[in-house]
This record gives C-alpha cells, structure tokens and sequence, in this order.
C-alpha cells in the first residue's frame, strides 16, 4: 500500500487521492519487486494461526499467497485500491478472502482478539502515525498471536547506511523512506510488553525485510 513519506502527516483525504492516482499502475509497478517480500511475510502470519488481518491490502497483490484454509480480511485505506482487490478474488476464485473493507488502519473496526496474526506490507514506515497503527495491531490479535512486516527499514550505520542516505529522494519517489529504522519498532515493542521475535532480509539482495513479533499470552 503506498502512501506519503512517514512524518509529512498527510491527511486521510490526501492520502485517498493519491492511492488513487496510484492504483491503476499499481500492481504493474511493484508486483514482481515485492512478490518475495510479500511471500515470506504471509507464511510468516499463517504460522500462528487461520484468521488472519491483511492491513493495507492495496489492490490484493499478496491474497492469493494465503493457504486455502486461511480466513483472511483485509483493509486499506482507498475504495480505487480495494476495487482491484475485489476483482482479483472474483476472478482467481480467492474463497479464503472474507472481507475487503475500507478502513483507517489507526482506527481498526474490529474487535479486540479477533484474529490469529496482523500483517502489513510496504505500510508501516509511511503511516502518519506507525505506533497507533502498531498499537491497533496489538488490539486486534489474540494473545501468542503474530505481528509481521514487510518493509524496507533503512539501516542505523555502516556502508548501507550512507549508500541509502544517497539514494533517499530516489526512494521517497516511489513510496520508500530509509529514515525509518527498524529500532523505532523494537522501541515500541519494548514499551508495550511484545515479544521482538527479529527481523530477515530477503529480496532484493536484503532490501526489504520481514519484522516478526508476538503478543504475549
């Protein structure tokens, strides 16, 4: 789900009319880029457990990753996005898919524990507000359930580190901000009692990587 750079504090109509500026090329733009990415994150969520929130699905680009016996919802924040979605389950035949619902990923609809695992894709650096989002995560999972992000973070120090700070206006271009570090998640983890499982590279060549946490039973 793309949106604008984390800490410029769009407001929902803005990020609305962007998303739906994006959505027609969409999936043209990123599907083999995060299909990885997007791969490893769902098994990550379908280890703890069938019911599973997808948060900012987009136009659906990872639905049909989900075992046949998953019971996932998904969110996002654009009805131009979710109309994609709608018309990927049609027509691939997605019956594990149970709802795409427009919704605010601060504000969660849902009651608390209601599903097995959260997972955001390409999402939580760009947010206005990631520790919200975050803590609506926590809500709505069940305790010994599973947190998953797939993001890019940009890295704290080292060789990576200065080649990202080059290339940040590159990133923030397409959706991507590297001043997110992934121990601003650890942080948060660390304050509300959830379990920091770690995080893994993967395609490409470790750009991208998967967050995994658990709320604690």
């Amino acid at each position: 789900m793309l949106s604008e750079p984390q800490g410029a504090g769009p407001s929902t109509a803005l990020m609305r009319k962007a998303y739906a500026r994006w959505a027609p090329v969409y999936d043209v733009v990123y599907d083999k880029l995060t299909e990885p990415a997007a791969r490893a994150a769902v098994e990550a969520a379908a280890e703890s457990g069938p019911r599973i929130l997808e948060a900012g699905v987009g136009t659906g680009l990872s639905l049909g990753y989900y075992p046949a016996n998953s019971l996932v919802c998904g969110v996002d924040l654009s009805e131009d996005m979710l109309r994609r979605a709608r018309r990927k389950v049609l027509r691939r035949g997605l019956t594990h898919v149970r709802g795409l619902q427009v919704m605010d990923v601060c504000r969660l609809g849902y009651a608390d524990a209601s599903f097995d695992a959260v997972v955001a894709q390409f999402l939580i650096t760009l947010v206005p507000d990631p520790e919200a989002a975050l803590s609506e995560f926590l809500r709505v999972v069940r305790p010994g359930g599973g947190i998953v992000l797939a993001n890019h973070f940009g890295q704290t120090e080292g060789p990576v580190a200065r080649v990202e700070e080059i290339v940040a206006p590159l990133c923030t271009k397409i959706g991507w901000s590297s001043d997110f570090k992934s121990t601003r998640i650890e942080a948060w983890a660390r304050r509300n009692g959830v379990e920091f499982i770690g995080v893994a590279p993967t395609f490409p060549g470790g750009f991208f990587k998967i967050l995994r946490m658990r709320k604690r039973g």
